[in-house]
């Protein structure tokens, strides 16, 4: 399998929903190793697996953004649940580098799952924690933070989003980036060898 590279808004596999994963192979354990060491070059500190055209409910997180400090968290089919206050804070999105946004997310979350070795996860996770977890769990969904935004916030967006849907037409295009049709067909054989 090809290197992975981080997708940009708006690429179809970051609008798809994720499936839950079945297996864990070596192939998949390259993939997580990539994923981390994609975020920690673009400055990141969570990269969900749709942003690498991986159609799994994956994520990983390290909230220092450093591989030598911080811990570095795995989360295979996480389940969120018991969201507690709320708290609004400007975030950014490793596709959608340079936009900003202001959004509101609930202050503390309980979250299960499992990780990379196949143990359990239950974890209450508050303050910046919770809100990595809640944008890499919206990312499984299809959800990107620019959606939680005010609508009024958003508009002020539009211009840069729009030179975002350029790029991937023109990519596509030429042929750099798969067209649709092709991305659908790749996240459906990926989601039969692993989901």
């Amino acid at each position: 399998m090809p290197s992975l590279q981080i997708i940009n808004y708006p690429h179809p596999t970051l609008r798809h929903p994720s499936k839950p994963l079945k297996k864990v192979d070596r192939t998949l354990r390259t993939w997580i190793e990539e994923m981390f060491e994609l975020m920690y070059q673009a400055k990141g500190i969570g990269l969900a697996a749709n942003q690498v055209d991986l159609p799994f409910q994956l994520f990983v997180i390290n909230p220092e953004g450093d591989r030598d400090s911080g811990q570095e968290m795995v989360f295979i089919n996480p389940v969120l649940k018991t969201p507690k206050g709320s708290s609004q804070a400007e975030e950014g999105c490793l596709s959608l580098p340079g936009v900003y946004g202001q959004v509101a997310r609930s202050e503390q979350i309980h979250v299960t799952g499992f990780d990379l070795q196949g143990n359990p996860i239950d974890l209450v996770a508050k303050g910046l924690l919770a809100r990595v977890i809640q944008h890499e769990f919206d990312h499984l969904q299809g959800t990107l933070f620019i959606d939680r935004m005010e609508a009024s916030d958003r508009r002020l967006l539009s211009d840069r989003l729009y030179e975002f849907e350029l790029e991937l037409q023109t990519r596509q295009e030429s042929g750099t980036i798969p067209d649709n049709q092709t991305i659908k067909k790749r996240i459906e054989t990926l989601e039969n060898q692993y989901c």
